[in-house]
């Protein structure tokens, strides 16, 4: 018996400490069982039963920052793709922004002279035949045309004049491909009744704009049939005339292009294509062509030597 007593004694603290202990961790997981019911599980505690502590686990569980937030200069966004449209775009020249549709210059107006510009006429009748020949020759186009002349025959029936013409070297190119870039106006000091039919004849395909005869010209104290510009536009940047006679143009002087005269005893005569188309493709580009061509030709100082004054004129930079 007092072996049994003392094996009881030597049991009893033994087993009670190991009751307690399951008894604690009954407790412990029901604590957890009730907290993932409620919806918060309790991580920290669990792992510090554990002994697990400023471990990875630790820093990774999203309640914990490892370390304090910094804040950091955020990043420009870069603008969404521009959706503006092209007209409204806005360029940089200078200290002026200018936008496109501005930037897009008004057609060029060329106004062209006719006889011994574009073409050389006579009068059939006086004209030897062996000139004819000599053109024919070499390459030059002409062809004769009836015209109504202002004279009456005796019966008082207008008067019908027989006009050999003679077509400058590349005319109808030059035509062709200045109006790819300009509005085309026919100025001549002929009148109607003669220069109708000859344009009728070189300008098949109604590249003219507009028509202009003698009746449209004007006379001052110094030359008769001026050809005014302003009658065809107000606004003189983007207008040229192209005459063989500057005096046709003493009106406006720093917008005339004065040309060699053209004969059919020039037949490899190039100034259309070689010359005065180079010239106004030039000027189509320029938003004021009267400086261009002031520095070009001095026709100020042109008229000026011929003895017409030049204080009316127009003074462009």
């Amino acid at each position: 018996m007092p072996e049994l007593v003392q094996a009881a004694q030597v049991y009893a603290p033994r087993t009670l400490p190991i009751w307690k202990s399951l008894l604690n961790w009954l407790a412990f997981f029901f604590q957890i069982f009730l907290q993932i019911l409620r919806g918060t599980p309790c991580v920290t505690q669990v792992l510090s039963y554990f002994g697990v502590r400023n471990s990875s686990l630790l820093s990774s569980s999203p309640q914990f920052k490892p370390l304090p937030d910094v804040e950091l200069p955020e990043e420009e966004e870069a603008p969404p793709p521009s959706s503006v449209a092209l007209s409204t775009l806005q360029i940089t020249t200078g200290s002026f922004p200018i936008s496109v549709e501005e930037e897009r210059l008004q057609r060029l107006t060329v106004v062209l002279d006719l006889d011994e510009t574009l073409i050389c006429a006579y009068e059939t009748s006086s004209l030897p035949t062996i000139i004819c020949t000599q053109a024919t020759e070499a390459g030059l186009k002409w062809f004769e045309l009836e015209c109504v002349s202002s004279e009456k025959e005796y019966d008082g029936k207008p008067k019908i004049n027989y006009v050999t013409v003679f077509e400058r070297p590349g005319l109808h190119e030059f035509l062709k491909q200045l109006s790819e870039f300009a509005n085309l106006v026919l100025f001549t000091a002929g009148l109607e009744g003669y220069a109708r039919p000859l344009v009728d004849k070189i300008d098949l395909e109604n590249l003219f704009s507009h028509r202009l005869y003698r009746p449209s010209t004007i006379s001052t104290e110094f030359r008769e049939h001026v050809k005014d510009l302003s009658c065809i536009s107000e606004d003189l940047c983007r207008i040229v005339i192209v005459d063989n006679n500057p005096f046709s143009f003493l009106l406006q002087p720093l917008n005339g292009i004065p040309c060699i005269p053209f004969s059919p005893g020039q037949p490899h005569d190039d100034q259309l294509l070689e010359v005065i188309l180079p010239l106004l493709k030039h000027l189509s580009e320029q938003k004021d062509v009267r400086p261009v061509l002031r520095e070009r030709f001095q026709m100020p100082e042109w008229f000026q030597n011929h003895g017409i004054p030049t204080c009316e004129f127009t003074n462009v930079q």
